[in-house]
């Protein structure tokens, strides 16, 4: 009876990881059927100013889009997910410093990557926020590409980006967001220059970088990270609707709520929102408070 029981056991156990096997199986056959699709984008060409007062406005929007969480402060790389499951998941060094970009990454391989979520190859660039620089317009994306590529040489090889089963899975399912290039109208045609003031028409502009974890409608959900705590609820019926101009900007400052919570920046990045300026904060405000 016992021996019975034994292999019984046995044959479940192997089922089970037979069916396991298959199942990876054809997850990672979709993955790698996502990463190697080709896609056709006309990369529109648009001036890159060199100057100072672009550059600077460059500096600011990359500090204020978080691009130094995954590009690093100085645009050397940065490893920011290293999990067995996840996979080793890294932003690349953006200089031409050795181990970075190639010199021959000019404009418009930068305006591919940026707006388009695309390699040279025209296959889709891996957890790239495209689909928020795609909105941007031809004036902010200029000042980010000459302000990126204004930076000094660093000599540091880009970490490979390497993504585990779990990783593999949960992107396939949709639940991370992993292939840029999917989420974008690739035929999509940008604003020369969007007006800048404390108006909800810019808040809305602006808000684009809050979609990523907020998701479009701005009403919070799950996180997009997977194990993080639940994404909060931004529009009017949410807390931002009980804040004043004021108690909102101080929020975004300095991660203290007026409730009295402290935020923790893993969760929400207010370091980073912290650099806004008055006017960007208003104008953020005043579209959360017309949702």
């Amino acid at each position: 009876m016992f021996s019975k029981i034994l292999k019984w056991t046995g044959a479940t156990l192997l089922g089970l990881v037979l069916l396991v096997g298959i199942l990876y199986g054809v997850f990672s056959f979709l993955f790698y059927r996502h990463i190697n699709k080709t896609y056709t984008a006309e990369v529109r060409d648009i001036p890159i100013p060199e100057d100072s007062a672009t550059v600077a406005i460059g500096r600011h929007l990359y500090e204020i889009k978080g691009c130094g969480e995954c590009h690093g402060e100085r645009l050397e790389g940065k490893v920011f997910v290293n999990d067995p499951a996840l996979g080793k998941i890294a932003g690349n060094n953006l200089t031409y410093g050795k181990g970075g970009l190639p010199a021959n990454f000019n404009n418009k391989s930068w305006l591919r990557a940026l707006r388009h979520g695309l390699n040279a190859q025209n296959k889709t660039l891996l957890l790239m926020p495209s689909e928020e620089f795609n909105r941007l317009d031809d004036h902010d994306i200029a000042a980010i590409i000459a302000f990126c590529k204004a930076q000094p040489p660093i000599d540091q090889p880009s970490t490979p980006i390497k993504i585990g089963p779990v990783g593999k899975v949960l992107s396939v399912l949709g639940k991370v967001p992993l292939f840029a290039a999917e989420k974008i109208d690739q035929h999509q045609v940008q604003p020369a220059l969007i007006t800048k003031a404390p108006t909800a028409a810019y808040g809305k502009y602006l808000s684009v970088s809050c979609t990523g974890c907020h998701q479009p409608s701005l009403t919070g959900g799950p996180n997009p990270v997977p194990g993080g705590v639940a994404v909060a609820n931004i529009t009017a019926s949410g807390h931002v609707g009980k804040w004043s101009k004021e108690e909102f900007i101080a929020t975004l400052r300095t991660g203290k709520t007026p409730e009295g919570k402290q935020l923790q920046a893993k969760d929400m990045p207010w370091p980073m929102t912290a650099k806004y300026t008055d006017e960007e904060l208003a104008a953020l405000y005043l579209y959360l408070r017309s949702l």
